[in-house]
């Protein structure tokens, strides 16, 4: 019962870091550096479990530098976007086998994407095992079951399970108190029901880790990617430069002269003439695919699953350039990059939705009339009646701008709020409140804000936007809209702002902030009709 105690000791102290500040007494990582911030977990990892080496022996697992990163800021919700082979999933398998083995009462689940993988995952982990201390196997860690993927510690009342996706039922009726969903961006299609039986099977104080290479732009783990700061998930981004394998032997890494891309990786990430060869390499041998499977930065490796619309190029010269807003608002549901100007006009183009918490977005941007200039963007999940209120507290920061409001389906809702609330600077088009966008207006409303795009990068500000569009791709049959698992919300907010724009050029609207009780009555005791201008609403208060 020795061994029993002091695992429980050990525990309840896996997050200490009993070596911090002192140098002498570090502890060894891969490449024979030391780190003196080592936790109690990582020591335990490198002091009992063995890995199979490239070289085909076993070996203690000394942590990389993806490892060791990931062990400092991991958190307990993480997500993992990762280059091929880096040793996450051995490393966390590593964790959760500690925590496991040294906290009684604990059940650690992996789910991997698929059968063969299960069984790769599960030898690791029933290799930590098997090369324990004889005394530890045969005292506290005895196993009673050690086949199917599950090993039972009866002593300690924990087991470590290793499923796939592919199981509808993984986790239903269990208590998870340390899960890892592997490869989540190859599971199977259709396992959103898998993925939440599974999170929900883990408490508030348990650990949840999805990691994934990415496998293009859309499905559950790029939407899980791009939402983790809206659900509270720690983003971990590796590229593969981290991996000491990449790089060519000295004898052969002769370069010519690093391109200008080149250049920048090599200030960016200290790259070195080894790495930059293997680099030219592989991006010889995989051409389009190299961007996917070796990872560099967490927003070009989601490659769309069908042709871009927009230019790649451009978007990605747009993302260095957008920059951070100056103000955010309601819990950033509103980004503010550039204030309104006294003598400025504004657009302001908006893509509503229904409000449902798992359906598309609302979003408004604001745009200044005469250059397109990208001030304000509102994105959240609002009702119709809540999208109008706050769309009227929007034009009024912006010297009453004038709401291009998509008419389509739930904008009807939404424009018949905002006439509720009197709200006269409401962009109308031929004889009717709102945008239209239709099978007609909707392609050249693309191609404009394409072409805005590429020839005037400079005016996007949203980082949401841009990489919207670098998901919006042109299907077989002609149309273009967000590759699956994908949105398109701020796209068409700023193609409808851009539109309105080019067809009131060299037209001149007054902004007026007009409420119903302030119209001129008529006979009746109805509000006077106003004239429309272009782009104007006009007012009634009852029917003709």
């Amino acid at each position: 019962m020795g061994d029993l105690s002091l695992l429980r000791d050990l525990g309840a102290c896996l997050d200490a870091r009993p070596f911090s500040g002192r140098g002498a007494m570090a502890s060894p990582t891969s490449n024979g550096d030391v780190t003196s911030d080592a936790q109690v977990r990582d020591l335990l990892i490198q002091c009992l479990l063995k890995v199979r080496s490239k070289t085909r022996g076993l070996i203690f697992l000394r942590p990389n530098r993806a490892q060791r990163e990931f062990s400092r800021n991991h958190a307990k919700r993480s997500i993992v976007l990762k280059a091929r082979q880096l040793g996450i999933t051995t490393y966390v398998a590593a964790r959760f086998f500690i925590q496991t083995i040294t906290q009684p009462g604990t059940v650690s689940v992996q789910v991997a994407h698929d059968q063969e993988s299960a069984e790769e995952i599960f030898k690791i982990v029933h290799r930590f095992w098997e090369n324990l201390p004889k005394g530890m196997q045969d005292g506290a860690l005895l196993t009673s079951r050690a086949n199917i993927r599950q090993i039972v510690f009866p002593r300690l009342d924990s087991e470590y399970r290793v499923a796939t996706a592919a199981d509808a039922n993984a986790g239903r009726g269990m208590t998870i108190h340390n899960l890892h969903c592997s490869e989540v961006a190859r599971w199977p299609r259709d396992v959103e029901e898998t993925l939440a039986s599974l999170r929900s099977a883990v408490p508030e104080d348990g650990e949840i880790v999805l990691e994934s290479t990415p496998n293009g732009a859309g499905g559950i783990f790029y939407e899980e990617w791009q939402r983790a700061e809206e659900t509270g998930y720690a983003r971990h981004f590796f590229p593969w430069w981290y991996g000491d394998e990449y790089r060519l032997p000295k004898r052969v890494a002769a370069l010519e002269p690093p391109t200008a891309e080149e250049e920048g990786l090599i200030q960016q990430a200290g790259l070195t003439p080894a790495q930059i060869a293997w680099r030219r390499i592989k991006r010889a041998q995989l051409r389009g695919l190299a961007v996917q499977e070796y990872a560099e930065d967490p927003v070009s490796c989601f490659r769309a699953s069908g042709e871009c619309v927009f230019d790649l190029e451009a978007i990605d010269r747009a993302l260095q350039t957008c920059g951070e807003p100056v103000e955010t608002r309601d819990n950033q549901h509103l980004l503010i990059w550039l204030p309104s100007q006294v003598g400025k006009q504004y657009l302001i183009g908006v893509d509503p939705a229904g409000g449902g918490s798992e359906g598309d977005y609302s979003c408004a941007v604001v745009i200044e009339r005469t250059s397109g200039l990208q001030c304000a963007e509102l994105h959240g999940h609002f009702p119709p009646r809540e999208l109008a209120v706050r769309l009227i507290e929007l034009a009024n920061l912006y010297n009453q701008g004038l709401l291009v409001v998509e008419q389509n389906n739930h904008g009807h809702a939404v424009l018949a709020h905002l006439r509720m609330e009197g709200c006269a600077n409401v962009y109308r088009d031929g004889g009717h409140d709102g945008w239209l966008t239709s099978a007609v207006s909707r392609p050249a409303m693309i191609e404009n804000l394409a072409a805005v795009l590429a020839l005037e990068r400079t005016i996007f500000r949203s980082p949401r936007l841009l990489n919207e569009c670098r998901t919006f791709i042109r299907r077989p049959d002609g149309n273009s809209s967000a590759a699956s698992g994908s949105h398109d919300d701020c796209v068409m907010a700023m193609a409808i702002a851009l539109a309105a724009r080019q067809k009131l050029a060299g037209q001149f609207w007054r902004p007026r902030a007009v409420t119903l009780a302030s119209l001129p009555l008529q006979s009746g005791g109805q509000p006077k009709m106003l004239p429309a201008g272009p782009g104007e609403t006009s007012i009634s208060g009852g029917s003709a």
